[in-house]
Protein backbone atom coordinates (compact mmCIF):
# COMPACT_ATOMS: atom_id res chain seq x y z
CA UNK A 1 0.00 0.00 0.00
CA UNK A 2 1.34 3.45 -0.58
CA UNK A 3 2.64 5.02 2.51
CA UNK A 4 4.20 8.40 3.74
CA UNK A 5 6.12 7.92 6.75
CA UNK A 6 6.23 10.93 9.12
CA UNK A 7 9.30 11.41 11.36
CA UNK A 8 8.16 13.43 14.72
CA UNK A 9 4.62 15.39 14.91
CA UNK A 10 3.23 17.94 17.21
CA UNK A 11 -0.46 16.69 18.23
CA UNK A 12 -1.74 20.30 16.71
CA UNK A 13 -0.44 22.79 13.91
CA UNK A 14 1.25 22.39 10.58
CA UNK A 15 3.05 19.22 11.33
CA UNK A 16 -0.32 17.37 12.38
CA UNK A 17 -2.16 18.69 9.70
CA UNK A 18 0.37 17.53 7.14
CA UNK A 19 -0.63 14.19 8.36
CA UNK A 20 -4.24 14.54 7.75
CA UNK A 21 -3.48 15.86 4.60
CA UNK A 22 -1.42 13.06 3.72
CA UNK A 23 -4.34 10.39 4.82
CA UNK A 24 -6.83 12.61 2.67
CA UNK A 25 -4.75 12.41 -0.32
CA UNK A 26 -5.09 8.42 0.16
CA UNK A 27 -2.29 7.36 1.83
CA UNK A 28 -1.19 4.69 4.54
CA UNK A 29 0.22 6.84 7.75
CA UNK A 30 3.20 6.05 9.57
CA UNK A 31 4.41 8.27 12.20
CA UNK A 32 7.32 7.84 14.14
CA UNK A 33 7.18 9.59 17.47
CA UNK A 34 9.56 10.02 20.64
CA UNK A 35 6.04 10.76 22.75
CA UNK A 36 5.18 8.28 24.97
CA UNK A 37 1.72 10.08 25.87
CA UNK A 38 1.19 10.10 22.04
CA UNK A 39 0.91 6.18 22.24
CA UNK A 40 -0.93 6.51 25.45
CA UNK A 41 -3.51 8.85 23.86
CA UNK A 42 -4.03 6.71 20.52
CA UNK A 43 -7.33 6.54 19.87
CA UNK A 44 -6.60 11.22 19.63
CA UNK A 45 -4.75 10.27 16.62
CA UNK A 46 -7.26 8.42 14.04
CA UNK A 47 -5.73 10.46 10.69
CA UNK A 48 -2.67 8.26 12.17
CA UNK A 49 -2.60 4.32 10.62
CA UNK A 50 0.46 3.14 12.33
CA UNK A 51 2.59 5.12 14.93
CA UNK A 52 5.81 3.48 16.15
CA UNK A 53 7.65 4.66 19.19
CA UNK A 54 11.85 5.68 18.83
CA UNK A 55 14.62 7.65 19.18
CA UNK A 56 13.73 10.09 16.49
CA UNK A 57 17.96 10.89 16.33
CA UNK A 58 18.95 7.48 16.05
CA UNK A 59 19.58 7.12 12.35
CA UNK A 60 20.05 3.43 12.23
CA UNK A 61 16.88 2.79 14.62
CA UNK A 62 14.69 4.61 12.28
CA UNK A 63 16.28 3.06 9.12
CA UNK A 64 15.75 -1.05 10.62
CA UNK A 65 11.95 0.22 11.25
CA UNK A 66 11.56 1.41 8.00
CA UNK A 67 12.63 -1.82 6.49
CA UNK A 68 10.57 -3.86 8.60
CA UNK A 69 7.62 -1.53 6.92
CA UNK A 70 9.29 -2.21 3.33
CA UNK A 71 9.11 -6.12 4.25
CA UNK A 72 5.75 -5.72 4.94
CA UNK A 73 5.13 -4.72 1.73
CA UNK A 74 4.45 -1.14 2.08
CA UNK A 75 5.31 0.95 -0.36
CA UNK A 76 7.45 4.10 0.98
CA UNK A 77 6.59 7.05 -1.51
CA UNK A 78 7.84 9.94 0.78
CA UNK A 79 9.47 10.51 4.18
CA UNK A 80 9.01 13.43 5.70
CA UNK A 81 8.98 16.06 8.69
CA UNK A 82 7.58 19.50 9.44
CA UNK A 83 9.16 19.15 12.71
CA UNK A 84 12.90 20.96 13.95
CA UNK A 85 15.05 19.44 13.93
CA UNK A 86 14.34 16.05 11.81
CA UNK A 87 14.06 17.85 8.51
CA UNK A 88 17.43 16.77 7.13
CA UNK A 89 16.37 13.05 9.02
CA UNK A 90 13.56 12.76 7.29
CA UNK A 91 15.23 13.90 3.93
CA UNK A 92 18.25 11.35 4.27
CA UNK A 93 15.97 8.50 5.07
CA UNK A 94 13.70 9.39 1.85
CA UNK A 95 16.88 9.27 -0.33
CA UNK A 96 18.00 5.79 0.77
CA UNK A 97 13.95 4.51 0.40
CA UNK A 98 12.47 6.37 -1.82
CA UNK A 99 12.59 8.13 -5.66
CA UNK A 100 14.10 11.11 -3.85
CA UNK A 101 13.24 14.82 -5.51
CA UNK A 102 14.30 16.83 -2.61
CA UNK A 103 18.42 17.39 -1.96
CA UNK A 104 19.59 17.03 2.07
CA UNK A 105 22.29 19.26 1.54
CA UNK A 106 20.44 22.43 1.39
CA UNK A 107 18.15 21.45 4.17
CA UNK A 108 21.03 20.69 6.52
CA UNK A 109 22.48 23.90 5.62
CA UNK A 110 19.61 25.83 6.77
CA UNK A 111 19.15 23.89 9.62
CA UNK A 112 22.45 24.92 11.03
CA UNK A 113 22.45 28.42 12.04
CA UNK A 114 26.44 28.34 11.52
CA UNK A 115 26.29 26.84 8.48
CA UNK A 116 22.97 29.50 7.01
CA UNK A 117 25.32 32.45 8.52
CA UNK A 118 28.52 30.92 6.82
CA UNK A 119 26.65 30.11 3.29
CA UNK A 120 25.17 34.02 3.18
CA UNK A 121 27.44 36.13 4.60
CA UNK A 122 28.81 37.89 1.87
CA UNK A 123 24.67 38.97 0.63
CA UNK A 124 23.34 42.58 1.94
CA UNK A 125 20.74 40.54 3.77
CA UNK A 126 23.08 39.28 6.19
CA UNK A 127 23.45 41.56 9.53
CA UNK A 128 27.22 41.42 11.33
CA UNK A 129 27.54 38.30 13.25
CA UNK A 130 30.50 36.34 14.82
CA UNK A 131 30.90 32.51 15.92
CA UNK A 132 32.13 31.82 19.38
CA UNK A 133 33.57 29.01 19.67
CA UNK A 134 35.30 26.72 23.77
CA UNK A 135 38.63 27.21 22.19
CA UNK A 136 38.26 30.78 22.26
CA UNK A 137 39.20 33.50 24.79
CA UNK A 138 36.00 34.64 26.81
CA UNK A 139 37.86 37.50 27.55
CA UNK A 140 39.17 38.49 24.62
CA UNK A 141 35.89 38.10 22.80
CA UNK A 142 33.89 40.20 25.10
CA UNK A 143 36.30 43.14 24.53
CA UNK A 144 36.12 42.42 20.30
CA UNK A 145 32.20 42.69 20.51
CA UNK A 146 32.20 45.90 22.69
CA UNK A 147 31.62 48.15 19.21
CA UNK A 148 28.57 45.92 18.22
CA UNK A 149 26.41 45.99 20.84
CA UNK A 150 23.05 45.25 21.66
CA UNK A 151 23.50 41.57 20.46
CA UNK A 152 21.51 38.71 20.01
CA UNK A 153 23.13 35.40 21.11
CA UNK A 154 22.06 32.26 20.41
CA UNK A 155 22.51 28.66 20.12
CA UNK A 156 22.80 27.73 17.11
CA UNK A 157 21.25 23.80 17.75
CA UNK A 158 18.36 25.15 19.79
CA UNK A 159 14.78 26.02 18.40
CA UNK A 160 11.33 27.76 19.56
CA UNK A 161 13.29 31.21 21.16
CA UNK A 162 14.02 29.43 24.22
CA UNK A 163 18.02 30.30 23.44
CA UNK A 164 17.84 33.88 22.17
CA UNK A 165 19.05 36.05 24.56
CA UNK A 166 19.42 39.55 24.29
CA UNK A 167 22.87 41.57 25.61
CA UNK A 168 22.63 45.06 25.71
CA UNK A 169 25.71 45.56 27.71
CA UNK A 170 29.12 43.83 28.09
CA UNK A 171 27.20 42.42 31.64
CA UNK A 172 24.60 41.21 29.90
CA UNK A 173 26.41 39.62 27.05
CA UNK A 174 28.71 37.90 29.80
CA UNK A 175 26.23 36.36 31.44
CA UNK A 176 24.77 35.27 27.98
CA UNK A 177 27.49 33.43 26.82
CA UNK A 178 28.41 31.70 30.14
CA UNK A 179 24.73 30.50 30.53
CA UNK A 180 24.58 29.31 26.49
CA UNK A 181 28.02 27.92 27.53
CA UNK A 182 26.50 25.82 30.32
CA UNK A 183 23.84 24.72 28.99
CA UNK A 184 25.53 23.85 25.53
CA UNK A 185 28.91 22.57 26.37
CA UNK A 186 31.64 22.66 23.31
CA UNK A 187 28.68 23.90 20.88
CA UNK A 188 29.46 26.87 19.12
CA UNK A 189 27.54 30.06 20.09
CA UNK A 190 26.39 32.40 17.38
CA UNK A 191 26.46 36.01 17.88
CA UNK A 192 24.25 38.63 15.79
CA UNK A 193 23.23 42.41 15.17
CA UNK A 194 20.42 43.48 17.11
CA UNK A 195 18.35 44.29 13.95
CA UNK A 196 15.55 47.11 14.69
CA UNK A 197 12.67 47.67 12.22
CA UNK A 198 9.31 45.66 11.32
CA UNK A 199 9.65 41.76 11.00
CA UNK A 200 7.77 39.62 8.74
CA UNK A 201 7.95 35.64 8.34
CA UNK A 202 7.63 34.60 4.86
CA UNK A 203 6.31 31.26 3.68
CA UNK A 204 8.08 30.12 0.27
CA UNK A 205 8.25 27.07 -1.57
CA UNK A 206 11.06 25.87 -4.82
CA UNK A 207 9.82 23.62 -7.22
CA UNK A 208 11.89 22.61 -10.18
CA UNK A 209 14.19 25.45 -9.39
CA UNK A 210 11.24 28.07 -9.09
CA UNK A 211 10.61 30.49 -6.18
CA UNK A 212 7.34 31.34 -5.26
CA UNK A 213 6.34 33.49 -2.27
CA UNK A 214 3.26 31.76 -1.22
CA UNK A 215 2.63 33.84 2.05
CA UNK A 216 3.88 37.25 3.96
CA UNK A 217 2.99 37.66 7.60
CA UNK A 218 4.11 40.28 9.90
CA UNK A 219 4.65 39.64 13.31
CA UNK A 220 3.76 40.80 16.39
CA UNK A 221 6.65 40.18 18.91
CA UNK A 222 6.45 40.17 22.52
CA UNK A 223 10.02 40.59 24.86
CA UNK A 224 9.89 40.11 28.32
CA UNK A 225 12.69 37.75 28.93
CA UNK A 226 12.74 36.08 25.10
CA UNK A 227 11.20 37.29 22.16
CA UNK A 228 8.17 35.40 21.92
CA UNK A 229 5.76 35.99 18.33
CA UNK A 230 2.13 36.46 20.15
CA UNK A 231 0.02 37.83 16.88
CA UNK A 232 0.54 36.67 13.03
CA UNK A 233 -0.60 39.35 10.48
CA UNK A 234 -1.32 37.85 7.30
CA UNK A 235 -1.03 40.49 4.30
CA UNK A 236 -3.78 39.70 2.15
CA UNK A 237 -2.49 42.33 -0.24
CA UNK A 238 0.75 44.10 -1.14
CA UNK A 239 2.18 47.35 -2.68
CA UNK A 240 4.64 46.06 -5.70
CA UNK A 241 7.27 47.52 -4.80
CA UNK A 242 7.37 46.16 -1.20
CA UNK A 243 6.96 43.00 -2.85
CA UNK A 244 8.92 43.06 -5.67
CA UNK A 245 12.14 43.95 -3.09
CA UNK A 246 11.47 41.09 -0.89
CA UNK A 247 10.84 38.93 -3.69
CA UNK A 248 14.35 39.92 -4.94
CA UNK A 249 15.48 39.30 -1.54
CA UNK A 250 13.83 36.03 -1.18
CA UNK A 251 15.07 34.91 -4.34
CA UNK A 252 19.05 35.64 -3.82
CA UNK A 253 18.85 34.08 0.04
CA UNK A 254 17.38 30.55 -1.13
CA UNK A 255 19.11 30.53 -4.69
CA UNK A 256 22.61 30.64 -2.47
CA UNK A 257 20.89 27.18 -0.98
CA UNK A 258 20.59 25.60 -4.11
CA UNK A 259 17.52 24.40 -3.26
CA UNK A 260 15.51 22.68 -6.42
CA UNK A 261 12.38 21.66 -4.58
CA UNK A 262 11.40 21.96 -1.05
CA UNK A 263 9.91 24.26 1.45
CA UNK A 264 11.51 27.06 3.68
CA UNK A 265 9.88 29.57 5.72
CA UNK A 266 12.38 32.69 6.01
CA UNK A 267 12.39 35.55 8.96
CA UNK A 268 13.32 38.83 8.11
CA UNK A 269 13.48 42.15 9.06
CA UNK A 270 13.00 45.79 7.17
CA UNK A 271 15.61 48.04 8.43
CA UNK A 272 16.09 51.47 6.80
CA UNK A 273 14.68 50.32 3.78
CA UNK A 274 16.85 46.93 3.81
CA UNK A 275 15.63 43.42 4.00
CA UNK A 276 17.90 41.87 6.84
CA UNK A 277 17.55 37.63 7.42
CA UNK A 278 17.34 36.56 11.12
CA UNK A 279 16.51 33.39 10.47
CA UNK A 280 15.52 30.42 7.86
CA UNK A 281 14.34 26.95 8.26
CA UNK A 282 13.56 24.32 6.01
CA UNK A 283 9.87 23.78 6.31
CA UNK A 284 6.93 25.51 6.88
CA UNK A 285 6.45 27.43 10.20
CA UNK A 286 4.85 25.67 12.85
CA UNK A 287 1.26 26.13 15.22
CA UNK A 288 -1.27 27.60 13.13
CA UNK A 289 0.71 28.66 10.22
CA UNK A 290 -1.02 26.17 7.74
CA UNK A 291 -4.36 27.09 8.96
CA UNK A 292 -3.68 31.21 8.63
CA UNK A 293 -2.66 30.17 4.69
CA UNK A 294 -5.55 28.32 4.32
CA UNK A 295 -8.40 30.65 5.93
CA UNK A 296 -6.57 34.01 4.36
CA UNK A 297 -5.75 31.83 0.64
CA UNK A 298 -7.20 28.70 0.53
CA UNK A 299 -4.38 27.22 0.02
CA UNK A 300 -3.61 24.24 2.52
CA UNK A 301 0.61 24.78 2.17
CA UNK A 302 1.37 21.24 4.01
CA UNK A 303 -0.77 19.51 1.30
CA UNK A 304 1.26 21.24 -1.65
CA UNK A 305 4.56 20.83 0.09
CA UNK A 306 3.91 16.86 0.33
CA UNK A 307 2.71 16.81 -3.48
CA UNK A 308 6.47 18.57 -4.24
CA UNK A 309 8.00 15.72 -2.19
CA UNK A 310 6.11 13.28 -4.18
CA UNK A 311 7.33 14.90 -7.37
CA UNK A 312 4.05 16.62 -8.15
CA UNK A 313 3.35 19.93 -9.48
CA UNK A 314 1.61 22.15 -6.29
CA UNK A 315 -1.45 23.55 -6.57
CA UNK A 316 -0.37 27.56 -5.05
CA UNK A 317 -3.35 29.52 -6.99
CA UNK A 318 -5.19 31.86 -4.53
CA UNK A 319 -8.34 31.00 -4.08
CA UNK A 320 -9.43 34.53 -2.21
CA UNK A 321 -8.00 37.05 -0.39
CA UNK A 322 -8.56 37.88 2.86
CA UNK A 323 -6.75 39.64 5.61
CA UNK A 324 -6.20 37.35 8.67
CA UNK A 325 -4.74 37.99 12.37
CA UNK A 326 -3.59 35.04 15.08
CA UNK A 327 -3.59 36.09 18.67
CA UNK A 328 -1.74 33.71 20.28
CA UNK A 329 -2.58 32.96 24.15
CA UNK A 330 0.01 33.56 27.17
CA UNK A 331 0.25 33.18 30.57
CA UNK A 332 1.71 35.84 33.48
CA UNK A 333 2.22 33.71 36.26
CA UNK A 334 3.46 29.89 36.53
CA UNK A 335 1.20 27.33 38.15
CA UNK A 336 -1.17 24.40 37.49
CA UNK A 337 -3.82 24.93 34.77
CA UNK A 338 -7.24 24.12 37.06
CA UNK A 339 -9.80 25.14 34.16
CA UNK A 340 -10.21 27.40 30.47
CA UNK A 341 -13.08 29.62 30.29
CA UNK A 342 -14.33 31.60 27.54
CA UNK A 343 -13.62 29.70 24.48
CA UNK A 344 -17.33 29.78 23.55
CA UNK A 345 -17.74 33.37 24.14
CA UNK A 346 -14.59 34.06 21.87
CA UNK A 347 -15.55 31.82 19.01
CA UNK A 348 -19.04 33.03 18.84
CA UNK A 349 -17.46 36.87 17.70
CA UNK A 350 -17.66 38.50 14.24
CA UNK A 351 -14.80 36.88 12.38
CA UNK A 352 -13.32 34.24 14.67
CA UNK A 353 -12.48 31.53 12.36
CA UNK A 354 -11.20 29.32 15.22
CA UNK A 355 -10.14 28.72 18.67
CA UNK A 356 -7.59 26.51 20.30
CA UNK A 357 -6.71 25.65 23.62
CA UNK A 358 -3.60 23.56 24.04
CA UNK A 359 -3.20 22.64 27.72
CA UNK A 360 -5.20 19.80 29.35
CA UNK A 361 -6.28 20.06 33.08
CA UNK A 362 -3.58 19.68 35.20
CA UNK A 363 -0.86 21.21 33.02
CA UNK A 364 1.98 23.32 34.49
CA UNK A 365 1.84 26.56 32.81
CA UNK A 366 4.43 29.23 33.05
CA UNK A 367 5.38 32.84 31.51
CA UNK A 368 6.78 32.79 28.14
CA UNK A 369 10.35 31.36 27.95
CA UNK A 370 9.98 29.94 24.43
CA UNK A 371 7.64 29.81 21.46
CA UNK A 372 6.50 26.47 23.49
CA UNK A 373 4.69 28.58 26.38
CA UNK A 374 2.34 29.64 24.28
CA UNK A 375 -1.33 28.06 24.94
CA UNK A 376 -3.54 28.45 22.38
CA UNK A 377 -4.76 30.79 20.05
CA UNK A 378 -7.82 32.85 18.45
CA UNK A 379 -7.67 33.16 14.56
CA UNK A 380 -9.86 36.05 12.93
CA UNK A 381 -10.18 36.92 9.36
CA UNK A 382 -11.81 39.55 7.43
CA UNK A 383 -11.44 41.67 3.97
CA UNK A 384 -9.75 44.18 6.32
CA UNK A 385 -6.58 44.07 7.96
CA UNK A 386 -7.13 46.29 11.22
CA UNK A 387 -10.69 44.62 11.38
CA UNK A 388 -8.97 41.05 11.59
CA UNK A 389 -6.40 42.40 14.25
CA UNK A 390 -8.99 43.69 16.25
CA UNK A 391 -11.48 41.31 16.05
CA UNK A 392 -8.74 38.74 17.09
CA UNK A 393 -7.89 40.45 20.13
CA UNK A 394 -11.09 41.37 21.18
CA UNK A 395 -11.82 37.75 21.55
CA UNK A 396 -8.90 36.43 23.11
CA UNK A 397 -9.39 38.93 25.97
CA UNK A 398 -12.55 36.61 26.77
CA UNK A 399 -10.37 33.17 27.37
CA UNK A 400 -9.23 32.94 30.77
CA UNK A 401 -6.14 30.36 32.46
CA UNK A 402 -7.41 29.73 35.79
CA UNK A 403 -4.52 28.73 37.61
CA UNK A 404 -3.41 27.26 40.83
CA UNK A 405 0.03 28.59 41.90
CA UNK A 406 2.49 26.22 43.20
Amino acid sequence: MNTIIFIGSNKSGSSREAIKAAERLGYLTVLFTNKQQFLEQRLEFPDVHQMIFTELSDYQALTKSIQKLVNRGLVIQAILSFIDPYVNIAVSLEEKFCTNVVSVHPILNMEDKVLTRNLLKSLRSSPYFTIYTSEDSLKDFLEEQKNHLPLIVKSPISAGSKDVLLASDIDQLNFAMKKLLNKYKDTPILIEEFLTGPQYLVETVVHDGTITIVAVIEQEITFQERFIVTGYSLLAYMDKQFFDHLYESVCTIVETFDMKNGACHLELRLVRGRWKLIEINPRISGGAMNRLIEVGYGINLVEETIQIFLGNQPNLTKKHRKYVYVQYLTVDIEGKLVSVTGKNRASQYPGVQEVFIKPRKGKILRPPLSMGDRYGYVLASSYNNEEAKQMAMAAAKEIRFNIEKL
